[in-house]
């Protein structure tokens, strides 16, 4: 049994006593410890021990304590976290009480407001009155967090010692404390010695694929083990599994950049959520070749035949709210057709911008990449792979405006699939669902009939580094001409986790050659850029309360990243710990 996560550090968080509170504010929180301590006989002794103690909730009024008693301890919560502990004297020996609270228990979270009346009695005060009401809609209460030093995600300096206090979801101040003091209705968390930076940003997944091989049977195909329909059938019921491992990953926000129709319905599902990333969605990806990877009642991949089926799926997309128009641009087998290929690209381009919105293309070879460009490519959703980017390549991406998304370790992944081996010391599998995380470490046993020959295996391993080097390479020249650079995965490919993936591609953006505070930039404010979110991927006054708090300096070393003590979800506080599965 895991113990109680208590609150953020493992405090609770503290706020000054109001007048008259002492004595009974102090058997208040000691009655909330002896939940956080799963200690029934401390629990119990909070209670008078009479038919008259009273239980109030949604379902009612339940008296006496035999019946309460019988139940204590039955079923003590994954999370308890307890806020905005309030007393207000009525007599010299009654007190009423009140606090916030988030509990998570096997059934899922709930947010609510707990009361007590407390009376003085010869053995000390007690519990006479306790009361529960959720209140799923209520924003999360007032938070200031202080002591940290604050990483805004701007390219600013650090602020040492600095206060963000956040309210309603947002962030109502951050900066030195001088300039935001505490309000007196928000609680605090201590996180002197910590880190404070925008929640991260994964600008490329895809909720439509597992992270595994059976997501992408094309990879390796273990259909007659995981039935494809199934496998399909179980994301569409189940992307919360996901949620978690961002959340747990640091990651607030995400761009799924091409799956299936449902993907869209993740938008409004996630745009106010505090258990989910903010989710953004281009929904079905319009493809140059005629792939297969479908569905017999739905496509992810819409084949461009011919213009009129380019524009007609670019107006349906608006109608059905895509946040992008995703362009899979690989070019068909020889000889290439590239004029008729480009002229299809440029139409989808065209009608993006009639009905307004953006055209993020995948295109990894150094031609393609760039007749994206001209067709007015936003987002180039990964590196180019080919060849050295070019002056041609920079001057079209600088007038377009473009951003440019690396995704430098997703080929690794297929490769270990090919190695049948899985490198999972890179991403931490504490943050990775076990359904999930029990398939990526079967991937060194499984199907050993189909693994590449050793040369074939070996040639597989020299492409894939040469492909990583250029793309390293790229990458450096790409940034030093001054294009902004976001932070994308590929999650959802074959062993690029959700979530998880995200540590390993900011490390390998750091080992191109940025400086660790370019790459937190590329994670934060430029990804938001990428996502069309103009009130994310920064912590200042106004922006959505997404951030992380680390226990470790980021602009020494990428790496200290991976050391999340918490994560706020628009301003809903999490621990680590309770993150992980």
């Amino acid at each position: 049994m895991r113990p109680i996560v208590a609150v953020a550090l493992g405090l609770l968080p503290t706020a000054a006593p109001l007048p008259g509170q002492g004595a009974p504010l102090d058997a208040f929180r000691d009655n909330i410890a002896a939940i956080h301590a799963r200690d029934r006989a401390a629990y119990l002794s909070h209670y008078l021990q009479t038919p008259a103690l009273a239980r109030v909730g949604p379902d009612g009024l339940r008296q006496g304590y035999e019946e309460f008693a019988r139940g204590a301890g039955a079923g003590w919560p994954d999370t308890l976290v307890a806020t905005h502990f309030r007393i207000v004297p009525v007599t010299p020996d009654v007190a009423y009480g009140v606090y916030r609270y988030r509990v998570v228990d096997s059934s899922g979270s709930a947010r609510g407001v707990s009361e007590r009346v407390l009376v003085r009695t010869p053995a000390g005060w007690k519990v006479a009155v306790t009361t529960a009401f959720p209140t799923p809609d209520a924003a999360p209460p007032p938070i200031a967090i202080v002591g940290a030093t604050l990483v805004d995600g701007t390219a600013a300096a650090a602020v040492r010692n600095a206060v963000v206090v956040m309210r309603e979801g947002r962030i109502a101040c951050a900066g030195p404390r001088a300039t935001c003091p505490v309000p007196a209705d928000a609680d605090t968390v201590s996180a002197t010695g910590k880190w404070i930076i925008p929640g991260l940003i994964d600008t490329h997944v895809h909720f439509s694929q597992t992270g595994w091989v059976d997501g992408r049977p094309d990879a390796l195909d273990l259909r007659d083990r995981y039935p494809y329909e199934v496998v399909e059938a179980e994301l569409h019921a189940r992307p919360e599994r996901f949620f978690r491992s961002y959340l747990c990953s640091g990651v607030t926000s995400v761009f799924d950049v091409g799956g299936y129709p449902w993907t869209l319905e993740l938008q409004e599902r996630t745009a106010r959520s505090t258990t989910a990333p903010r989710v953004r969605a281009a929904g079905s990806l319009l493809s140059t070749i005629d792939f297969w990877l479908n569905l017999p009642d739905q496509r992810q991949f819409i084949y461009m035949a011919d213009e009129a089926t380019v524009r007609q799926a670019v107006r349906a997309h608006k109608t059905w709210g895509a946040a992008a128009i995703k362009v899979w641009y690989i070019m068909p087998p020889q000889p290439p057709d590239t004029a008729r290929v480009s002229a299809l690209v440029r139409a989808a381009g065209d009608e993006a911008r009639k009905v307004g919105l953006p055209l993020i293309v995948h295109a990894t070879g150094l031609w393609e990449a760039k007749d994206a460009l001209r067709a007015g490519a936003r987002v180039l959703v990964h590196s180019v792979w080919t060849a050295p980017v070019d002056d041609e390549f920079l001057t079209l991406a600088r007038r377009q405006g473009t951003i440019y998304v690396p995704t430098l370790m997703v080929p690794d992944g297929y490769r270990q699939v090919a190695a049948r081996h899985f490198a999972g010391e890179r991403q931490p599998l504490a943050c990775v669902d076990p359904a999930t995380r029990a398939r990526a470490l079967a991937t060194d046993t499984v199907a050993p009939a189909q693994r590449p020959s050793s040369a074939a295996l070996e040639e597989r391993t020299a492409r894939t580094g040469r492909s990583f080097a250029q793309a390293q390479a790229n990458l450096k020249r790409v940034h030093d001409a001054g294009i902004p650079v976001a932070l994308g995965t590929d999650a959802g490919n074959p062993l690029t986790l959700h979530g998880a993936s995200v540590f390993m591609e900011l490390e390998a953006m750091q080992a191109s050659g940025l400086a660790p505070r370019d790459v937190l930039v590329a994670a934060t404010a430029s990804a938001a850029r990428a996502l069309g979110l103009d009130s994310t991927g920064t912590v200042t006054a106004g922006a959505v309360a997404d951030l992380v708090v680390l226990d470790a300096d980021p602009l020494a070393e990428i790496r200290n990243v991976r050391r999340i003590a918490l994560v706020v979800r628009r301003g809903e506080v999490y621990t680590r710990h309770e993150l992980e599965y």
